[in-house]
């Protein structure tokens, strides 16, 4: 990877074709290095409620120090020590001593970079067009009227399908150098839900002032519910904070489809007949009871209805309300399975403590089980070639390929690793000898797509599985290579 134009001083690179800073935050120091920022320059943090006005200034080297002699590379995290609260989205806090705000900077520095590279081939022509798409998308997040897609769609303008840990890193990083989040966090929802593409606030003092009100009033609506909670606290992405922060990794509760897909719910003053036809019509086992969007009174379910009426024929609705447990969309799936074996089911809140959705144990079974699957073909993709390998092919020969000068003292076929399949076969004499009417470059080139997908699995990269795109590839492989290698 190459440093951004900015960065290293130079005038117009040629050929540049990878976009902005590869993927990573600009930081203060790209700034200084541009010459958008000199060092030595005096920055103000004013506190737009109370008055206040922090001071600091741009190091040599591009960090921000405080009066007091800390330095931090954030903008977001020198906010923070400067006030004594947080969080901040830095660059949106700090501004020169003519209310240049740092963001502004930036923004002016990436669009530099962009005219550089919009000649750099087909490559940063597409980082030309999603800086383009990025720009505006801030644009209406500014105006009020903040762009809403697909994370399908959102991971399309980074020519992506799936949810790796470099690609998210990507999203996350290049949405945070355009100053913007998405709500909820695309990381933490499936492919198919929605996400809004949110700016930073204006008013950083009085965002967190409403957010605490907002907070408040929703512990004061849920204060009187009959039913347990879990909360960690599902912000929006911060694609504004510190360089240092990642994506969501590992599955989450809002990854799987019904999660935030909405929910059937009752009130605590409906009757069983109400209950009963909603848990029919819709063959559910269990039905929300719920106040409000946020007020969970508990649930009921076909047993709890059933020992309400077994303890008296004539009890009321209220008798058969149950507790329930409601959970973040961005709760770590495998943190809130103890509580799903408990309850058997889980509710969900979005970002904004809604209840969303619903998750049984047969979604978690069923989304244990698409992961589980590649990770299957895998193991028997690997046991075919490495059959037909040890059965068509001598033994020698294939060790004065994968093992040249014996440093891995390679003496079995089962030593043979993935990417030595790939070299023998790869091989044209290797390949002659096993006698298979196949054309050994489009066979060769379909098994590094595959060692593509098998790094992700095997190093759980891969946030969205390999999908119903890669199992067809491994099957077809598979059922290519019992064909011809028997």
């Amino acid at each position: 990877m190459t440093d951004s134009a900015a960065g290293n001083g130079e005038e117009n690179p040629p050929g540049r074709a990878s976009y902005l800073f590869e993927g990573r935050r600009v930081r203060v120091s790209d700034l200084v290095d541009a010459g958008l920022l000199a060092p030595g320059t005096q920055l103000v943090f004013r506190r737009k409620r109370s008055g206040e006005a922090h001071l600091a200034r741009v190091t040599e080297d591009g960090k921000i120090e405080l009066d007091d002699g800390r330095r931090f590379a954030s903008p977001s995290a020198a906010a923070a020590a400067a006030s004594g609260r947080g969080p901040f989205d830095g660059w949106t806090a700090w501004a020169l001593e003519n209310d240049t705000l740092l963001d502004v900077l930036r923004q002016t520095l990436l669009d530099t970079v962009a005219g550089q590279s919009s000649s750099g081939g087909s490559a940063a022509e597409g980082s030309v067009d999603r800086h383009t798409r990025l720009k505006d998308a801030r644009k209406k997040a500014d105006e009020g009227n903040p762009i809403t897609l697909t994370v399908r769609d959102l991971l399309d303008w980074w020519e992506a399908s799936r949810r790796g840990y470099l690609v998210s890193g990507q999203v996350s990083a290049e949405l945070a150098n355009h100053g913007l989040s998405t709500v909820p966090d695309f990381a933490a929802v499936g492919l198919d839900d929605r996400v809004a593409l949110t700016g930073p606030p204006t008013d950083t003092e009085d965002e967190q002032e409403a957010t605490a009100e907002q907070e408040a009033a929703a512990e004061q609506e849920t204060a009187t519910g009959q039913w347990e909670t879990k909360t960690t606290g599902a912000p929006k992405s911060t694609a504004s904070d510190d360089e240092e922060e990642e994506p969501v990794q590992g599955q989450t509760v809002g990854n799987l489809p019904s999660a935030l897909r909405g929910v059937e719910s009752v009130t605590s003053s409906a009757n069983f007949e109400e209950a009963f036809t909603k848990m029919r019509l819709n063959g559910y086992s269990q039905l929300p009871v719920l106040n409000g969007p946020r007020n969970l009174q508990g649930a009921v379910t076909w047993e709890s209805i059933a020992r309400a009426r077994y303890a008296d024929s004539g009890a009321p609705f209220s008798d058969a309300i149950a507790a329930a447990h409601a959970v973040s969309y961005a709760d770590h799936l495998i943190d809130v399975l103890p509580d799903l074996e408990r309850f058997g089911f889980l509710l969900v809140k979005d970002q904004t403590n809604r209840i969303a959705g619903i998750i049984t144990v047969a979604d978690v079974a069923a989304e244990y089980g698409a992961t589980a699957r590649p990770f299957l073909l895998i193991g028997d993709l690997d046991r075919q070639l490495r059959r037909v390998i040890s059965e068509g092919l001598d033994l020698t020969e294939v060790i004065a390929l994968c093992d040249p000068d014996g440093q891995r003292k390679l003496a079995a076929f089962d030593q043979l690793s993935y990417g030595d399949y790939q070299q023998v076969l790869g091989n044209q004499e290797q390949w002659d000898k096993l006698g298979w009417p196949l054309d050994r470059k489009s066979f060769v080139a379909r098994l590094d797509e595959l060692r593509e997908i098998r790094n992700e699995l095997m190093h759980f990269n891969d946030k969205d599985k390999a999908g119903d795109s890669a199992i067809p590839l491994l099957r077809n492989m598979i059922e290519l290579l019992r064909e011809h290698g028997s």
